[in-house]
């Protein structure tokens, strides 16, 4: 027999959260509770809202509660951050606005999984293209960008600010253009902080060509491409790069790079792994 669909889902969760919450940790009296959790009166009062009303949610007839209602409810109801995101979606079918949280380190287990990539450069970026990790093969391929100080590691500030990555970076004009349109849809998505308007005005003094290309109001996705680029020790190679979210961390994606041929492979490989290297036709330095 076919499942009949949940129509009072809201309702339904609210209840249930309610239902799982510790009275006594939250300071009410466990004489006379006859039911596990909190109340409905008492979750009402927590959140601001009337008993009517809350009781008419969490039987399905309650309306849609508005943004500000949800937040104090999930401040009431002790929602993390994921049950906080689950109760918009049931309410309003979306998920919250991203509130622009504090770059972070990552967790041990994410940096080690950007160090088993032994010879495709990795890292993991905020929002904002602050590099907050990398691995041992960013450290030898990407030696720009680890040349800036740890403060300042920020792909912005490389690709507009460093001068000699714009002569070894071949079609930089488009490079810059997509990181800039992904740098403001990713801002926005996140929600940007002093942090990022400071950024942005940073840019904009030191670098005409970033205050032109912010100007424009492009925005677009990570995603997935390729790169070329004229290495110091390796010539002309061509890097493609894919990019990942971080789980549970919505501010955060991990970008990883891998040689785009057997060649490029090969050469990166003795780079990194110190062996002798192929001939490379045009080396721009050894």
């Amino acid at each position: 027999m076919a499942i009949a669909p949940d129509e009072n889902s809201l309702g339904d969760y609210l209840r249930d959260r309610r239902t799982r919450l510790d009275a006594a940790a939250l300071g009410y009296p466990m004489t006379r509770r006859r039911t596990a959790g909190l109340r409905r009166e008492e979750v009402s009062q927590r959140a601001n809202v009337s008993i009517t009303w809350y009781t008419w949610l969490e039987q399905g007839r309650g309306g849609a509660p508005s943004t500000e209602v949800l937040d104090r409810l999930a401040a009431a109801l002790v929602l993390t951050r994921i049950e906080r995101e689950h109760l918009f979606l049931l309410a309003q079918n979306r998920p919250p606005e991203v509130q622009h949280p504090q770059p972070q380190d990552v967790t041990p287990q994410l940096q080690r999984i950007l160090d088993t990539l032994e010879f495709s450069p990795a890292y993991v970026k905020t929002a904002d293209w602050d590099v907050i990790a990398w691995n041992h093969a960013t450290e030898i391929i990407m030696a720009a960008l680890m040349s800036l100080p740890v403060e300042k590691r920020n792909m912005l500030r490389l690709i507009f600010c460093v001068p000699r990555v714009k002569e070894m970076m071949h079609d930089w004009e488009n490079v810059a253009r997509f990181v800039v349109a992904t740098f403001r849809s990713e801002t926005a998505r996140a929600g940007a902080s002093d942090y990022t308007h400071a950024l942005i005005r940073e840019l904009s003094q030191a670098s005409a060509d970033f205050r032109s290309l912010w100007q424009e109001h492009d925005v677009s996705m990570h995603g997935e491409g390729t790169k070329l680029i004229d290495h110091p020790t390796l010539g002309l190679i061509t890097l493609e790069y894919s990019a990942f979210a971080v789980d549970g961390k919505p501010h955060l994606s991990m970008v990883i790079y891998n040689p785009a041929t057997p060649e490029d492979r090969a050469r990166v490989r003795a780079l990194i792994g110190d062996v002798p290297m192929p001939a490379v036709p045009g080396a721009s330095g050894n």
